[in-house]
């Protein structure tokens, strides 16, 4: 069976669902945990954890995304031969980086712990998941080669299989470390030890999917040999051009993780104004295993579109097409604003019974504050990748570090105030920032509409759907009170969820939100859906203009 190229839509599920399966096995993962360790315990998972994934992204997070916007526009121009030199040369690199990151990592895994988190027992754990980067940086230049190619279904199923693989390791390792004695300290090295079987497992489905492709190109070439416009590359030239584009991508890749690693590192210094030491172990404990794990389940289908739109721009962008540039990038923006905002609104209204639900009694307030946040994490990440495509790079970085700054400085002007609460307010509105200098730069290049005159009653569905689903989750959880609490959070999570699915739907068609030329775009069912749902609009002239 040949490999197919993806369409926009096509590769925007398939790299949601494989990052939807990733996120709750990752949830799977912690509730385990946050039932086998004490708020050292997951203090000491939550500091390596998000070590290990701020380096990760700094290692990965640029390139890949340079890979696939290079290789892009040169299969899009007919220079095969280059976009091959590129690949093999990011390949390298990666293995190079994987090997020094990773050893650098695994020594200083001490003097980070101790010095900024002030958690010494974190260094066993941060030394265990080390050896996981040697293989993640390779991997990361693989899987954005196939996206620049428009095949994601590599990059998903890798996906998958390195979650299955680190949930079941890092589960089952650490039932056996708790059942043989040991402690927190050694209980979280164990759980985070998970990711470095998953990269095993991840390489090796992209090192299948890498031989399929070569054999498939050797006996059906994309372009004729003699239309090759190729030249040889240069390493140097290669590597300019990589950093050159990647930098950029790197500093806004790294936002999220930059700002839960911040958080993370300095959570007890910024905090210790507000709570004693034992109260700060506990809010991050709940924030690192409850709450950032939550909150990272809206954003998937912005991480997928973000992968996805960037070649398709980029190509458009590079031949000159900038109608197909501007439907594209109102096209995904709709996307966005149309599905991830109500994801986003389910978890934070429903947060008490989706917490209870899930983990331990307690902090659903801290999820719901965060997870509100992603709201505009979801935008600010879908606008830099339009940006990228765009060739704008440089502004995404500018807007990005404008937002660090602002994100430091009010987390320890709100830290000693707010406690973590402060520290998410921080996140949030630099999130905020970030979109809208991302979103008057993407105007500026491309003469984009999203929603139009549609705004206000776009705004007054997400409203009415919010105070509908926080009503319906208050009102199951005190009526179900008699019932066990588990089974009295499930019930109350999954009705507030069909209401605020149901309801957001509903209004979407009924205020005109959504009108034909949206629906068109929208996958079979979806389509179906809301063509459907047009029917129960009061205003019958107008029926016909929308959906």
């Amino acid at each position: 069976m040949s490999l197919k190229k993806d369409s926009l839509i096509k590769g925007t599920i398939i790299l949601a669902a494989a990052a939807l399966i990733a996120r709750f096995l990752g949830i799977f993962q912690r509730v385990p945990l946050d039932y086998m360790l004490s708020k050292d315990g997951g203090a000491y998972f939550t500091a390596a954890n998000n070590i290990y994934l701020l380096l990760l992204v700094i290692a990965t997070g640029g390139i890949p995304s340079t890979i696939s916007k290079m290789v892009s526009e040169r299969y899009a121009q007919g220079r095969i031969g280059e976009a091959r030199q590129i690949y093999r040369a990011a390949v390298f690199f990666g293995i190079g980086t994987g090997i020094v990151i990773s050893i650098v990592l695994y020594w200083t895994a001490p003097f980070i712990a101790a010095t900024f988190s002030r958690l010494p027992g974190a260094a066993t754990a941060i030394r265990a998941i080390a050896p996981a980067l040697l293989l993640f940086p390779a991997i990361a230049m693989m899987r954005g080669y196939f996206q620049g190619r428009q095949l994601m279904t590599a990059g998903g199923v890798s996906q998958v299989i390195e979650q299955i693989l680190r949930v079941i390791v890092g589960v089952g390792l650490a039932l056996l470390v708790l059942s043989w004695g040991y402690g927190d300290e050694w209980v979280a090295a164990a759980a985070t030890f998970g990711s470095v079987l998953g990269s095993v497992g991840a390489f090796l489905v992209m090192l299948w999917y890498a031989f399929r492709l070569r054999r498939q190109d050797a006996a059906e070439p994309p372009f004729p040999q003699t239309a090759d416009k190729s030249k040889r590359l240069r390493l140097r030239s290669i590597y300019g051009e990589i950093f050159r584009m990647s930098v950029p991508i790197v500093l806004t890749a790294v936002t999220v993780q930059f700002f839960y690693t911040f958080d993370t590192f300095f959570f007890i210094r910024m905090t210790e104004g507000y709570y004693a030491l034992g109260e700060a172990k506990s809010a991050l404990d709940v924030l690192g295993i409850k709450a950032q794990a939550i909150a990272g389940i809206p954003p998937i289908l912005a991480v997928a579109l973000s992968q996805s739109i960037i070649p398709v721009i980029s190509s458009a962008y590079a031949v000159g097409n900038l109608d197909e540039v501007r439907r594209q990038t109102s096209l995904v923006m709709r996307i966005v604003l149309f599905t991830g905002v109500p994801a986003a609104l389910a978890l934070t209204v429903a947060a008490p019974s989706v917490t209870g639900l899930i983990y331990t009694p307690g902090g659903s307030g801290v999820v719901a504050a965060l997870t509100a946040g992603t709201i505009f994490q979801i935008t600010m990440m879908t606008t830099n990748s339009i940006l990228f495509g765009l060739g704008k790079a440089r502004q995404a970085m500018y807007h990005t570090v404008t937002g660090m700054l602002v994100k430091a400085g009010l987390s320890v002007a709100l830290g000693p105030v707010l406690g973590v609460y402060g520290l998410i307010a921080a996140s949030t509105v630099s999130f905020i920032l970030i979109t809208w200098l991302n979103v008057a730069s993407v105007r500026k290049a491309a003469a984009v509409s999203v929603l139009g005159s549609r705004w206000v009653p776009y705004l007054a569905a997400v409203a009415l759907t919010a105070a509908a689903g926080r009503a319906v989750d208050s009102a199951g959880l005190r009526l179900l009170e008699a019932l066990p609490y588990k089974l009295a959070s499930l019930i109350t999570a999954a009705v507030a969820t069909m209401v605020i699915g149901g309801l957001y739907l509903i209004l979407l068609a009924v205020l005109g939100v959504v009108r034909r030329e949206d629906a068109a775009s929208f996958p079979g069912p979806l389509r179906k859906l809301f063509t459907a749902l047009s029917r129960l609009r009061p205003d019958k002239k107008n029926v016909a203009g929308r959906l």
